[in-house]
């Protein structure tokens, strides 16, 4: 007999979340706080945005593990790949744009936009006879012992703050989807003794649109996640199949609060941000986004666990919501579906264990790439520009091609085009760093000793030369590719 679940929240780890459960059977109910995002009467007051999303290997497969042969082909015929990251920097008064791969063997990010992927989800589901969706509902409670649920449920012409009509759902199994800000992850902490950490980084950030040229066409190279890298703070523009970009200021919140009380926007842009003003955005436009778009702030969240015995699970940003800077948020929650579904499917009449073992499993790796998302700012704002960095981005990458069977690789690429669990691949980057700076170590008393052995021996000449040697050899493939100057 097929048992009822409730998904809250419709966004795409939500979504995905109950095509799960429909292929499986199940009667699923979506309740979505916000009104249904296709219909056009009111796309424009809730989603005025076009946020990108940058999709990679764990979501591309947990879309094709859904038992629906054409959701993924729908889904990734409205991506745009990016190679690499494309490092904007200034250098002698000349606009350098370096590239900078992403993975040897060339494999891909994909820019998607948000808006449309959760709309091909939705249709997915609409399409399904075990689904139904109910839109303007409000969690207000929920008894996970008595599997029952209470919302408070709005027409569209209801003012938000005026209260509904209140309707109680019996359940079986509820997953709550409904992001950082979870009203079933507050609820479930009624049931469960839940070790919570929230952290807001001292990051902002702000949204900017980039149009398309006169001709129409793109105003930078499309393929490449842009970066403008300045420490305390970082510009990037992420492709749109329309060819505008979209792009977004980080900075601190001293940063915004100085700008806002400056209004000096365009000089900064001028001063860190090379080439934006006037070639991409003009000033006048770079005021008025700067103006009336929200300058939000970034959250971190980890809590453990994720379960209440065999009734309630939480999942995506409501039970790890990171920092953007991996690109992972999105990816992760859709890993999460995946996760989730494999146990269930492995102990069909057992759901405690299930979810006992999903809880484990997923806090730790969830709780790595929170981790590695908020120390990956430092990459894109900084490392990227280091020399030391690049040299041990190119030597990873040299043997992973070279030598395959060492299973050498960067964190990267492990993180974003395989499905190695993310505590793993912490475990191998730090064995990796290891290695690498005790290889360096190594090299470093080598060569102070047979600079001493022949100064000794009547070679410092032959010393001087092979260093220098080395170092040209070095510099050359620190450089890698001839960068594209633009004015």
């Amino acid at each position: 007999m097929p048992e009822k679940f409730i998904v809250v929240g419709a966004g795409p780890v939500g979504s995905l979340a109950a095509l799960y459960a429909a292929v499986r059977g199940h009667d699923v109910e979506i309740y979505e706080l916000r009104p249904d995002l296709r219909d056009p009467t009111t796309t424009p007051l809730n989603f005025t945005k076009s946020i990108n999303l940058a999709l990679s290997e764990r979501g591309i497969n947990a879309l094709q593990k859904t038992g629906l042969p054409d959701l993924a082909d729908a889904v990734l015929g409205e991506t745009f790949p990016m190679h690499g990251r494309m490092i904007h920097l200034e250098k002698k008064g000349e606009h350098l744009q370096i590239p900078q791969i992403y993975d040897p063997r060339g494999k891909n990010l994909l820019a998607l936009d948000r808006a449309g992927l959760n709309k091909t989800l939705l249709d997915h589901l609409e399409s399904m006879p075990n689904v139904k969706f109910f839109f303007n509902h409000k969690l207000l409670s929920v008894d996970f012992k008595k599997q029952l649920a209470w919302f408070d449920k709005h027409n569209k012409s209801e003012a938000p703050e005026e209260r509904g009509t209140e309707i109680e759902i019996k359940f079986d199994f509820m997953i709550g989807a409904d992001g950082a800000h979870s009203a079933v992850r507050y609820h479930l902490m009624k049931f469960v003794p839940m070790s919570y950490q929230q952290e807001y980084i001292d990051k902002l950030w702000c949204q900017f649109d980039i149009p398309s040229t006169s001709a129409g066409d793109f105003r930078l190279p499309p393929n490449y996640l842009h970066i403008w890298p300045q420490d305390e703070s970082m510009f990037i523009a992420l492709p749109n199949l329309d060819k505008t970009f979209t792009a977004t200021l980080f900075l601190t919140r001293t940063g915004f609060e100085e700008l806002d009380s400056s209004g000096k926007v365009v000089d900064y842009f001028n001063t860190n941000f090379p080439s934006v003003v006037p070639d991409l955005i003009t000033a006048e436009d770079l005021r008025k986004q700067y103006k009336e778009n929200a300058h939000l702030p970034l959250i971190s969240i980890k809590c453990t666990p994720y379960h209440y015995t065999t009734t309630g699970v939480i999942i995506g940003d409501a039970a790890h919501a990171m920092v953007p800077f991996y690109g992972q948020g999105m990816n992760a929650g859709l890993e999460d579906v995946y996760a989730l579904f494999q146990l269930l499917d492995k102990y069909p009449s057992d759901r405690a264990i299930a979810l006992s073992q999903y809880s484990t499993e997923r806090t730790q790796d969830a709780h790595t790439i929170n981790d590695l998302a908020l120390g990956n700012y430092k990459e894109m704002a900084t490392d990227v520009k280091s020399r030391v960095y690049l040299l041990r981005k190119w030597v990873e990458e040299k043997l992973d091609l070279w030598a395959p069977g060492l299973g050498w690789a960067t964190q990267y690429t492990r993180v974003t085009f395989s499905n190695m669990r993310y505590s793993e691949v912490q475990r191998r980057a730090q064995w990796q760093a290891t290695v690498f700076n005790g290889v360096l170590g190594f090299g470093l008393a080598a060569t102070i000793g047979a600079t001493l052995w022949w100064s000794r021996a009547g070679g410092v000449q032959k010393v001087k030369r092979s260093i220098l040697l080395s170092i040209c050899w070095a510099a050359q493939r620190i450089a890698g590719p001839p960068a594209q100057a633009r004015r």
